[in-house]
């Protein structure tokens, strides 16, 4: 355990970070399976809304815990899987 108060303090904020790291990790997992169940089921309107929103959670997740060519990456896949799908 940390001894001096700004070391507490720290913790603290530490835990709070990983916690709303965590979340924002689940919410896009969560996002990217919704995706991928809508083209399974040739969903196009349901599809096309869950890629708008993990575009959206994977551009916020550059400015805390997520690198930017990771995030352009995952979002470079889905859109290639959505054009897949429905380009025919």
């Amino acid at each position: 355990m940390p001894k001096t108060k700004s070391a507490q303090k720290e913790l603290r904020k530490n835990i709070k970070r990983r916690i709303r790291n965590l979340k924002r990790k689940k919410q896009i997992k969560e996002t990217i399976k919704q995706f991928l169940i809508a083209l399974k089921n040739k969903d196009q309107e349901k599809a096309k809304e869950y890629l708008s929103l993990a575009y959206k959670y994977l551009d916020k997740a550059t400015k805390t815990f997520m690198h930017k060519n990771t995030a352009n990456r995952i979002k470079s896949k889905l859109a290639q899987k959505f054009n897949k799908a429905f380009s025919a």
